[in-house]
């Protein structure tokens, strides 16, 4: 072997190693520790008498008992220790104590292996129970972590510091324990270590019990006296953890022992353990805790709704759920704590392409429309945000507002200004929603407004001018139209320069005394006593869509007229 020149003379030191660490360590051991790392005690006897030294150490600072405990060779422990406390330089506490270059004892290596006979043997030629590592283990850490559970009693039995912190994140023995999920040490642990140890986030052993599903390791520390309701230093709880992991059977069991989940949990917002099963999709543990957190995080000042965390993750199903379960649609006002406004304009503002999952049920569950939403569904050549919102919703009549229809929920009347407003504010695309709010029953009254004859182009006012009489408007509005044919920025049809016909008139009275809402949205047309050639055109389908090119079609109004008037 290429180390055998340092077995040369008893009492030889290394002063020095060359520190190879490409080769093998079967490589660079000194014959003693070879012997011992195999079990050879014969081998390890003769070479001993021979005269070579049990002190050499490799390039990793083991010597013959480091290989010996490590390996568990209780014999050649034994044997190595007897040579010692008569040949051994340094005396033989010393030497039962001596490190390799991480600051392992052979005791530790004993512990670390499950190899109890070896670890009584050294506690009884006084190893030191407590010797730290480089990393600040600890034989009874080792132990810990490996599962033995007969090392872990012994060294308990023998007087082992329990509470000290361990590794860079302080964690005590029983954290470790814990995290292993090795429940019968935890249980020995338990009765003896300190349960509301923290580390350097003020994590106790029950916390990690609940954040890794160890529930076994959970009942054992409740039923020990743990506390279910500590909080880690960012306020969070067992319950948040679980919650936030999807382990059910820990959420159950900190329920049903104690557990608050109406303690906040973070320090920059309220967030309850509902918010974490939300935001997760845990919808087992979010049905659960639906029914035991106070409501008052539905709506309430100060509060954010839980509804907020399942548009951010995406998280349809739960979603569903907080609606189904009486969660509201419209939340509350969170700019002062998370940013959003409302649920919807929340989603809204999440919404890349089209129209998301999350818009879509808030609409359908009767999100308050406010002009920030109205805004997003008309300022744009794309309709599929205002068509789902026609899906859902009625325009009533203002002056006679029909009853539920269909299903739908009707607008409110403050809904229904704060459309106008908007629509008036966006009357550059108005080609694309007017003619889906006017099919949908919108009273064509309430667009004429000077705003927009003043600012629509040419297919857009002509359009809306289509459904009303517009020999009547008013002189201001009429003024405008004077002044814009002038101009040449209005080209009106023109059948505008004469009095309506007597069937359009017709179809004016008819949707006066039905609502446009009513005459739109409904068949209402076919139960009256007119022939089915009208039932189209009383409802104004043969308006054509504004555009940007003039259509040369006949009007089917003149081709009703046509078609009654006198042979």
């Amino acid at each position: 072997m290429t180390s055998l020149n340092c077995d040369r003379g008893e009492s030889q030191q290394m002063t020095s190693v060359w520190m190879d660490f490409t080769e093998c360590y079967s490589d660079t051991v000194s014959s003693v520790a070879a012997a011992a790392r195999s079990g050879s005690v014969k081998l390890m006897r003769h070479l001993i008498r021979q005269g070579l030294s049990v002190d050499c150490q490799d390039n990793r600072g083991w010597n013959a008992l480091h290989e010996a405990a490590s390996a568990g060779n209780k014999e050649c422990v034994r044997e190595i220790l007897s040579a010692a406390a008569t040949r051994s330089s340094r005396g033989i506490q010393a030497y039962v104590n001596s490190l390799t270059f991480e600051g392992e004892s052979a005791c530790y290596l004993a512990a670390q292996h499950g190899h109890v006979a070896v670890v009584r043997l050294l506690l009884n030629a006084d190893a030191d129970i407590n010797q730290l590592t480089n990393d600040l283990s600890c034989s009874l850490y080792a132990a810990v972590n490996g599962g033995h559970k007969e090392v872990v009693e012994l060294l308990i039995s023998k007087g082992a510091e329990l509470d000290r912190p361990h590794t860079a994140s302080c964690w005590t023995c029983l954290h470790q324990a814990v995290y292993e999920g090795h429940s019968e040490i935890v249980r020995m642990l338990a009765n003896v270590c300190n349960l509301e140890a923290r580390d350097d986030h003020k994590i106790t052993p029950l916390f990690l019990a609940a954040q890794y599903d160890r529930q076994d390791c959970l009942e054992i520390l409740v039923n020990a006296g743990a506390d279910v309701n500590s909080q880690a230093e960012d306020l969070a709880t067992p319950l948040l953890i679980a919650s936030q992991e999807g382990h059910e059977g820990c959420v159950n069991f900190l329920l049903d022992h104690g557990a608050n989940p109406n303690l906040v949990c973070s320090r920059d917002w309220p967030q309850f353990p509902i918010h974490a099963a939300a935001q997760f999709g845990h919808n087992n543990i979010l049905r659960k805790l639906i029914a035991l957190t106070d409501r008052a995080c539905d709506s309430g000042d100060g509060m954010v709704s839980p509804i907020y965390v399942a548009i951010e993750s995406c998280q349809r199903q739960s979603m569903e759920l907080l609606l189904r379960e009486g969660y509201s649609p419209d939340a509350q006002d969170c700019s002062n704590l998370v940013g959003p406004l409302s649920p919807l304009s929340f989603a809204l503002d999440l919404s890349s392409e089209g129209v998301s999952d999350m818009v879509r049920l808030l609409v359908g569950a009767g999100a308050t429309l406010k002009e920030e939403e109205w805004t997003s569904a008309l300022a744009t050549d794309k309709t599929d945000l205002l068509q789902l919102i026609l899906q859902h919703r009625w325009i009533p009549h203002p002056e006679t507002p029909s009853p539920n229809r269909q299903g739908k929920m009707l607008l409110t009347p403050q809904e229904r200004e704060t459309l106008i407003c908007a629509a008036l504010g966006q009357v550059q695309f108005g080609a694309c929603w007017m003619p889906l709010l006017l099919k949908a029953g919108l009273e064509p009254s309430l667009l004429l407004h000077p705003y927009m004859f003043e600012k629509a182009v040419s297919t857009v006012l002509n359009y809306l001018l289509e459904f009303v009489n517009w020999s009547t408007l008013s002189p201001p509005l009429q003024l405008i139209l004077d002044r814009r044919r002038v101009e040449k920025t209005w080209e009106p049809y023109s059948h505008f320069d004469h009095v309506p016909c007597l069937s359009h008139l017709c179809r004016l009275q008819v949707r006066a005394v039905l609502g446009s809402d009513v005459l739109m949205r409904t068949d209402v047309v076919r139960q009256l006593p007119v022939p089915s050639l009208l039932h189209s055109y009383l409802r104004f389908s043969d308006i054509q869509e504004p555009s940007h090119e003039r259509s040369d079609v006949q009007p089917v109004s003149d081709q009703i007229e046509e078609h009654l008037r006198p042979q």
